[in-house]
């Protein structure tokens, strides 16, 4: 069902007497407001509301089950988005592929629902300024939340995402920025901000590939209890990307190291920030057992380990010099 709110065109007519007749004046009519919500109770209705929705429209999911994969490809402006919205007891449940697929539609905002089951939770190709905000995603075969094919400008925030990368594969990243082995997916400037990530997440919580640039990771609570060790798994967040920020963090139970940053491509993993960060990692059986493991530290390839980061267990906080 579908509900229309508009601004009524309304005109003011005076009749002024004048020497000669009457002048008629009427008032200028305001714009229509076009916005609309439609309120869905059904999986059908969903499909066909996230085809139709037009920008500045609110999709309205009630509570219930809506089985299948779903799809958005219309694009929004970020002055008038589309939303998708509902408790986390509207839930998207999927038996394959995607729960929720945002390809093209820039300018989506996905609110409070939950994503479970499928291959992948939600997927966001080619779209610009997409945020995530207060959804719940678990169950799934690989990774969580993925911005990928230059969707730059994403915001994933207040989201709890947990149990994924079920297949067994390693692939189960909580959030993954960017596409591994290209430098031509540009998803910079991601934000990553105040999500509770795992525990069993199959891969990092958190990995920022080769390619991408300005990833913020700000305020996010880790667990780390379910990493594998598969491709290289072995710590809260791995950071492959340019000119990160990781700030006050907090992260628990991991089977080495509490964040890492590596160097897959020339010129690639430099300039990450890491400040205010609280890393447990009693438990660790790992080799190296850091909260903060830097690969590459060099005049060409900086990064900067702030003293407001603490660690208790493991091995220490780093193994490059400390910035007070």
């Amino acid at each position: 069902m579908r509900t229309r709110s508009r601004t009524l065109l309304t005109s003011l007519l005076t009749l002024a007497a004048t020497t000669g007749g009457l002048t008629l004046l009427s008032a200028p009519a305001p714009a229509l407001d076009r916005a609309a919500t439609i309120e869905v109770t059904t999986a059908a209705q969903l499909k066909s509301a996230l085809t139709a929705a037009a920008p500045g429209d609110t999709i309205h999911l009630a509570d219930g089950t809506y089985a299948g994969n779903f799809k958005a490809a219309r694009a929004a402006t970020s002055g008038a988005r589309i939303t998708l919205t509902g408790s986390s007891r509207a839930v998207l449940t999927a038996s394959g592929g995607y729960g929720l697929h945002l390809n093209g539609a820039s300018h989506w905002t996905v609110r409070g629902l939950t994503v479970t089951g499928g291959q992948k939770g939600i997927v966001i190709d080619s779209a610009a300024g997409v945020v995530v905000d207060g959804v719940t995603v678990h169950n799934l075969d690989m990774e969580g939340v993925h911005f990928r094919k230059s969707s730059a400008d994403g915001v994933i925030r207040n989201s709890r995402i947990y149990d994924t990368g079920n297949d067994g594969s390693g692939m189960g990243e909580g959030v993954y920025v960017g596409t591994a082995n290209t430098l031509s997916d540009k998803s910079d400037n991601v934000r990553i901000l105040d999500n509770t990530i795992g525990p069993d997440v199959g891969g990092e919580n958190i990995d920022v590939k080769e390619g991408t640039t300005g990833t913020r990771i700000i305020g996010n609570i880790f667990d780390g209890g379910g990493l594998t060790g598969t491709h290289y798994d072995d710590s809260w967040v791995d950071v492959k990307g340019n000119d990160v920020l990781v700030e006050n963090n907090t992260g628990t139970r991991t089977t080495n190291d509490g964040y890492q940053t590596h160097t897959q491509q020339s010129g690639w993993g430099c300039g990450t920030v890491f400040r205010g960060n609280k890393s447990t990692l009693t438990g660790a059986g790992g080799s190296t057992r850091l909260a903060i493991n830097v690969t590459n530290d060099s005049t060409s390839c900086r990064t900067t380990v702030y003293s407001s980061n603490t660690v208790t267990g493991g091995r220490g906080l780093t193994n490059i010099g400390v910035t007070p």
